[in-house]
């Protein structure tokens, strides 16, 4: 495609989500998602169905399930049970299949990589910590506000913490089609990730590379980079 990746003082860089992706949780998303319905006496949700219909804001996933949007009482409620049960049946979870390795790798070759989540961001840094990982990122931004909502605007606020980094040099990876719709918000690129919230099926139409595990997710962020160094 022509385009210069290194130039100034900063080569491609990583944006990572957290949630789904870095961070192998979908099981303790599935388990908080039930409990919040069951306090509705909605049905339990499968995590094929879960991924057939999640969408941002979390509102409008509701919307597919219930034939309506929630109330806001409901919504509230809702919230509030899922994040205690998460919170419950998050200590169980891990990283993802060769995310440390994966963090080495990149940070080894001289590329630079920072998270951005919509999962609260005094919630993040202590996990982030926990797994001794916190040195590989140059930033590390996590929700402040209330939650829902789009991620394209935190993906601006967080550009621009990184000391100059260009968004053209930079990749988005993520589970969701939000962080395709963040990238592209900010003129960055995306890779997709199958292994959190959504299926292929439904990451598809967002027109960027989908892969299966988050090593194909950094090859194809090489190949967008036209970098092969951690390639083997």
């Amino acid at each position: 495609m022509g385009t210069v990746w290194f130039m100034g003082k900063h080569g491609a860089h990583i944006v990572w989500d957290w949630n789904g992706t870095l961070f192998h949780d979908i099981d303790a998303v599935i388990a908080a998602t039930n409990a919040a319905f069951a306090e509705l006496g909605l049905d339990p949700i499968t995590l094929e169905r879960y991924r057939e219909l999640y969408c941002v804001p979390i509102p409008r996933f509701y919307e597919r399930l219930m034939g309506r949007l929630p109330s806001e009482a409901e919504w509230d409620h809702m919230d509030v049970v899922f994040h205690r049960h998460y919170q419950d049946h998050r200590v169980r979870c891990a990283l993802a299949d060769g995310a440390e390795d994966l963090l080495a790798r990149w940070q080894g070759a001289g590329g630079t990589q920072s998270i951005m989540s919509m999962y609260g961001h005094d919630e993040l840094l202590p996990l982030v910590r926990g797994f001794g990982i916190e040195r590989r990122f140059i930033r590390v931004d996590g929700r402040t506000g209330p939650s829902g909502g789009s991620k394209a605007e935190h993906m601006v606020r967080h550009l621009a913490g990184l000391d100059g980094i260009p968004a053209r040099h930079t990749i988005v990876i993520g589970d969701a089609l939000d962080d395709a719709v963040a990238a592209a918000h900010v003129g960055a690129h995306a890779v997709l990730y199958t292994g959190g919230s959504h299926s292929r099926a439904s990451l598809v139409p967002a027109g960027v590379p989908v892969v299966d595990s988050l090593a194909e997710a950094v090859l194809e962020a090489e190949r967008l980079a036209g970098r092969g160094r951690l390639a083997g």
